[in-house]
């Protein structure tokens, strides 16, 4: 069962399971109306979703912003905001999803798990500058891309947490080709072909 995975991996409160059960109600009641997820993944959605997010929790400072760029469904920010609630209370997530459904979605989830969290539906590129302290996306765009939200985006002492696929070292080279940054590769839990990069210091490259 994929709710065991989840547990056997992240250490999690009854409360913690109790709000992604609630998680897990909304999306399916949502997703045949606005397409949150893919619905082949339903049935593993905690090891697909909220795993796959949840893994990011760790990383989590003491205080400051959470921001999450093209939320869509809420990964991983609305995983992360529920498994922190408790433990995190100076941690506030601020998701951007520029679909105006999907933004209705997110705020839904939000106030019916009590989350610490916010919706600004708008274009990434149209936003303010956030300050974040970290700074998540989860399919969004490519790493160079990613890179250059983040450099906007990031205080100076911030990092982003960006999972990738199988082609994640490609990506990184191509990054490298417009930025210079420092990066650090964390194997993901939930795909042995996958990886996580964590960036900081981050520069356009000359």
């Amino acid at each position: 069962m994929s709710k065991d995975e989840f547990q056997r991996h992240l250490s999690v409160s009854r409360e913690t399971i109790d709000r992604l059960d609630k998680y897990e109600a909304l999306i399916t009641k949502w997703n045949p109306r606005i397409n949150l997820v893919a619905s082949s993944t339903l049935e593993d959605i905690w090891v697909r979703h909220f795993l796959d997010s949840g893994q990011l929790a760790s990383f989590a400072p003491n205080s400051g912003v959470w921001l999450d760029l093209g939320s869509g469904g809420g990964f991983p920010a609305l995983v992360i905001a529920s498994m922190l609630s408790d433990t995190h209370p100076d941690v506030s997530f601020t998701l951007v999803e520029s679909d105006s459904r999907k933004a209705v979605f997110l705020r839904t989830v939000i106030r019916e798990l009590e989350l610490n969290a916010k919706v600004l539906s708008e274009r990434i590129e149209k936003i303010p500058t956030q300050h974040a302290s970290v700074l998540s996306a989860r399919a969004l765009d490519t790493l160079e891309k990613l890179v250059g939200y983040a450099e906007i985006h990031l205080n100076q002492d911030g990092t982003a947490f960006f999972p990738k696929g199988s082609s994640h070292k490609n990506e990184l080279e191509e990054a490298r080709e417009t930025w210079f940054f420092d990066v650090r590769t964390i194997p993901s839990i939930t795909d042995p072909t996958a990886a996580i990069f964590a960036i900081k210091d981050i520069q356009r490259a000359k």
